[in-house]
Formats: structure tokens, C-alpha cells, sequence
């Protein structure tokens, strides 16, 4: 499993951040690096009030992320 990890900011309050991710159960960590930036772009089409400030692909082990 591959998570797309990010911190998303509120626009109106740049200092109020929180951790997000995304799971992915069909691609490579190289996949996710390439295909990132459009998710992304996605996830804040629908979160129009947060912008998107840092992002990484990593790995995740079964059981080491709750659903």
C-alpha cells in the first residue's frame, strides 16, 4: 500500500495546518511521485478552503495505518 501524504492549510488561515493522506493499493512509490501533483489538484477541487503546502510517497506496511 502506498500513501500520499500531505499538509493541507486553511487559505483564510495559513498557520492552521493538518496532516492528510491518501491510500493507493495498485501503485509503486515511483507512480505515486509522478501521479501526486493531479491528485492533489483533485483533493482541493473538492477542499476548496485548504491549499495544499508539502507533500511525500511512502510506503505503508499492513496494520501500520488505521482505517
Amino acid at each position: 500500500m502506498i500513501e500520499l501524504l500531505f499538509v493541507a492549510c486553511l487559505s483564510t488561515a495559513p498557520d492552521q495546518c493538518q496532516e492528510r493522506s491518501l491510500l493507493f493499493t495498485d501503485i509503486t512509490p515511483m507512480t505515486c511521485m509522478m501521479g501526486a501533483q493531479p491528485e492533489l489538484a483533485k483533493w482541493t477541487t473538492t477542499h476548496p478552503a485548504f491549499t495544499v503546502r508539502g507533500w511525500k510517497c511512502r510506503a505503508v506496511k499492513p496494520g501500520e495505518k488505521e482505517a
